[in-house]
C-alpha cells in the first residue's frame, strides 16, 4: 500500500458551507484520508431510535467528491445523555467506589450488558447504511480503549461478570482457593458468589485475586470489542481499525488486534514526555519540544506487531501544542515532519494528524490542529505538506525485518503492577530502557508477543521482565543469543512463586534466590563501569558469571548464548551489555550522537535527529529536528 497522509475532521463542529473548502484545502496539502464520526452519536441519534444521517450523508458526499478516502468511526466512546436514562448503571466505577459520570467521554463500563448491546446496535445501523458504500474505505471501532483509566471498573455489572468469569476459568471454588493460596489470612471462599472485587480492602488484596481481575478486565474489553467487530464484519469488506494509545497497558492489545485488520495508535510525543514518562529534569528539558527519542518508535514497533500482517497506522499525530499534559510546549520547527517520516520508516501506511482545525469550544479548545480556530494555517500544516511532497518524489518505504527482537507481554505489566516489590519497578519502563539501549547502538528492533514459538529469524532476542515464560518460547530461545531478566519467568500465571524457582531456563544453571528493591537515590557500582538501580536479584548456580558488582555479587549469568540479567542497569551498563550481546550474535552496532536514531528499511536507511543540536553522522550535518535518508 502506498504511504499516505490523513487528518481527523469533525463536520458536525463547523458550518456546512465550510466543508467543501476544507476538503479542497486537505487535498491541496497532500492529505488523502479523513477520519470522521467517532464522537458524533448525539447527532446521529438525537433521541432513542430516531436517526438523523442526512448531515453525515452530505459530509461524506462533500469529502469524497474532493477525492478523500473516508474512515468512519463508531461513536461508542461518547454515548449520548439519553443512554444514561436507559441504563443508569452503565457507568464505570473507580476503585474508591465513585461513578465515572456523564459530562466528558468514555463514560461506560465494558461489563454492562445493556450498553454492550447498544454499542453493537449502533454499529449495525451504521453498517447497514454505509457498509457497502465504496467511499467508506475503513472503519474505526470506538476510540482509545483504556484512555482516562477506564478499563478497570468496580461496578455491580463488573462484579457479576467477574464471578461468572472466575467460575468459567476455575471450574470449582476449591481449585480457585488452591490457585490463589487463599489459606493465607483465612481468605478461603465457599462459593463464587462470595467473591468481591479487589478494592476497598484494608491493605492489599490477594495479588492472585488482583491479577485475575486484571485478566478479566482485559477480556471484557475484548468481548465488548467483539460485538462491534461482528456487527461490521457482516456488513462491510472495508478494513476494521482501532486506535490504541501510548503507554496504556490495562488490556491486551494483541487480543483486541486479533479480530481486526489494522492497528493504529495516537502519537503525542511532547504530551507523553510531560505526562507519562519517567526521566530526569535535564532529559525532559533537552527534549521538551521534540519528545523522547524512543517513545514514538517503541509504539510504532509495538503496533506493527499488533496489526494483522504488520499493518498499522498513526491515527492521530500531534501537529502542535496539546491541551492535556501538565505542560504543553509547541513542537520544535521540523518535528511534525520528523515524527511523520519516522512513522513511515517503521512501516506506517497512513499518518493522520489530529486535528484539521483547532476547536474554539469545549475541553480540547487549547489543542492545536493543522489550522487555527480562525481557519488560518497553523505551523504544522506546512510540515505536513512538505512530507506529502517528499513522499511523491521518492520510492515507497518498505519494512525490513530487524536483527533484534524485544518480547512484549501485557500480562507481565499486570503482574508487576500488582506485585512490584518496590516503587521504582515498572515493566513498561524496563522495556523502554532496553529498547533505548538497543537504539543507542544504531539497531533496528522488532517487538514480538510472548506467544511466538519461533525466533530463528532473529540474531538476538531480549525478554526483560517477562513474568511467566511460555514453554514454546522457552524452547525457541535456546537457538539464539537471548537475554532474560530481571524478573523473567519469576512467577506462575497465578502470580505465585514457582518451585523450582525462576528463571528455570533449560541450559542455564542459575536461580534467583532473593529479590530486593532500592530507593531512587541508591545505586550499586559494577566492575568495568556502570551501576545497577531499582531492583537487584541474588543469583545462585553454576552458570558463568558475566558481570558482578564491585562487592563481588553476580548480576549476569550465562551459558553459551543464553544470558540472565539479575538487576536493572543504568544507561552505561545497558550499553555494555548490548554491545557484548551484539558481538556474540554477529550484529553490527554503531555508537550514535546523543539524540540521533536510525531505522533501517529495505529501501532506505533513515536518521532522525531528536537533539536540539546539529549532529554529524556519516559525514552529514543533520540539524535539530532533521531527517536524512540514504537509498539502499
Amino acid at each position: 500500500m502506498k504511504r499516505a497522509l490523513g487528518t481527523c475532521y469533525y463536520p458536525e463542529h463547523w458550518p456546512e458551507e465550510m466543508w467543501a473548502q476544507d476538503a479542497a484545502n486537505m487535498i491541496a496539502a497532500g492529505i488523502t484520508w479523513v477520519r470522521i464520526g467517532e464522537f458524533a452519536w448525539s447527532r446521529m441519534e438525537p433521541t432513542p431510535g430516531t436517526f438523523t444521517f442526512d448531515w453525515l450523508d452530505r459530509a461524506i458526499d462533500t469529502l469524497s467528491a474532493a477525492g478523500l478516502k473516508i474512515i468512519l468511526g463508531t461513536p461508542t466512546c461518547t454515548p449520548p445523555r439519553w443512554m444514561l436514562d436507559r441504563f443508569p448503571d452503565m457507568l464505570a466505577v473507580d476503585a474508591q467506589g465513585q461513578p465515572r459520570k456523564f459530562g466528558s467521554r468514555r463514560h461506560y463500563c465494558f461489563s454492562h450488558a445493556g450498553y454492550r448491546a447498544a454499542s453493537g446496535r449502533i454499529a449495525e445501523v451504521l453498517g447497514d447504511r454505509y457498509g457497502r458504500d465504496p467511499r467508506i474505505q475503513g472503519w474505526q471501532i470506538d476510540n482509545e480503549y483504556g484512555c482516562h483509566d477506564t478499563v478497570l471498573s468496580y461496578s455491580d455489572a463488573a462484579r457479576e461478570a467477574f464471578r461468572l468469569w472466575l467460575r468459567n476459568r476455575y471450574g470449582d471454588i476449591d481449585a480457585l482457593n488452591a490457585a490463589w493460596g487463599n489459606v493465607f489470612w483465612s481468605m478461603e471462599y465457599r462459593g463464587f458468589d462470595e467473591i468481591d472485587l479487589p478494592n476497598l480492602t484494608v491493605t492489599q488484596a490477594n495479588p492472585s485475586h488482583e491479577l485475575a481481575f486484571r485478566r478479566f478486565s482485559s477480556d471484557q474489553v475484548v468481548a465488548y470489542h467483539a460485538v462491534q467487530v461482528a456487527a461490521l464484519r457482516a456488513r462491510t469488506d472495508a478494513p476494521l481499525i482501532h486506535n490504541y494509545m501510548g503507554r496504556v497497558l490495562d488490556f491486551d492489545h494483541f487480543d483486541v488486534g486479533a479480530s481486526i485488520d489494522i492497528a493504529s495508535w495516537d502519537s503525542y510525543p511532547i504530551g507523553f514526555l510531560s505526562d507519562r514518562l519517567e526521566g530526569s529534569a535535564e532529559h525532559k528539558a533537552r527534549y521538551l519540544q521534540q519528545g523522547d527519542p524512543d517513545m514514538q518508535a517503541f509504539h510504532h514497533d509495538l503496533y506493527r506487531a499488533v496489526g494483522k500482517d504488520g499493518r498499522w497506522w498513526v491515527m492521530e499525530q500531534q501537529p502542535g501544542p496539546v491541551n492535556w499534559a501538565p505542560h504543553n510546549p509547541a513542537p520544535l520547527p521540523g518535528m511534525v515532519r520528523l515524527w511523520s517520516w519516522e512513522a513511515f520508516a517503521h512501516g506506517a501506511e497512513v499518518v493522520s494528524y489530529f486535528r484539521w482545525r483547532q476547536a474554539p469550544f469545549a475541553q480540547e479548545q487549547m489543542h492545536a490542529g493543522l489550522r487555527r480556530p480562525d481557519d488560518a494555517p497553523a505551523p504544522g500544516l506546512a510540515e505536513a505538506a512538505q512530507v506529502a511532497q517528499e513522499m511523491a518524489q521518492m520510492p515507497d518505504v518498505a519494512v525490513k525485518k530487524a536483527p533484534v527482537a524485544l518480547v512484549f507481554d501485557y500480562p507481565s505489566e499486570w503482574a508487576w503492577a500488582t506485585l512490584p516489590q518496590g516503587d521504582g519497578f515498572s515493566y513498561f519502563r524496563l522495556m523502554l530502557d532496553a529498547y533505548r539501549a538497543l537504539r543507542r547502538q544504531g539497531l533496528s528492533v522488532d517487538i514480538i508477543p510472548s506467544t511466538v514459538d519461533d525466533v530463528s529469524d532473529y540474531a538476538m532476542v531480549l525478554a526483560p521482565g517477562l513474568a511467566h515464560l511460555p514453554d514454546a518460547l522457552k524452547t525457541a530461545l535456546t537457538g539464539t543469543v537471548a537475554l532474560l531478566g530481571p524478573r523473567s519467568n519469576a512467577v506462575t500465571k497465578e502470580l505465585c512463586i514457582p518451585v523450582p524457582m525462576g528463571p528455570d531456563l533449560p541450559g542455564l544453571n542459575t536461580t534467583v534466590a532473593r529479590v530486593e528493591s532500592l530507593p531512587p537515590n541508591v545505586t550499586r557500582a559494577v566492575k568495568g563501569g556502570g551501576t545497577i538501580q531499582h531492583l537487584v536479584e541474588m543469583l545462585e548456580g553454576q552458570a558463568t558469571t558475566g558481570l558482578e558488582t564491585i562487592m563481588g555479587d553476580a548480576i549476569l549469568k550465562s551459558e553459551g548464548a543464553l544470558h540472565y540479567l539479575g538487576a536493572w542497569p543504568d544507561e552505561v551498563l545497558w550499553d555494555r551489555i548490548i554491545v557484548d550481546l551484539a558481538e556474540q550474535a554477529g550484529v553490527e552496532t554503531r555508537e550514535l550522537p546523543e539524540g540521533l536514531r536510525l531505522r533501517d528499511t529495505q529501501t532506505h536507511l533513515f536518521a532522525f535527529n531528536y537533539s536540539p543540536d546539529t549532529v554529524l553522522f556519516d559525514g552529514v550535518q543533520i540539524p535539530p529536528a532533521g531527517v536524512h535518508w540514504w537509498a539502499r
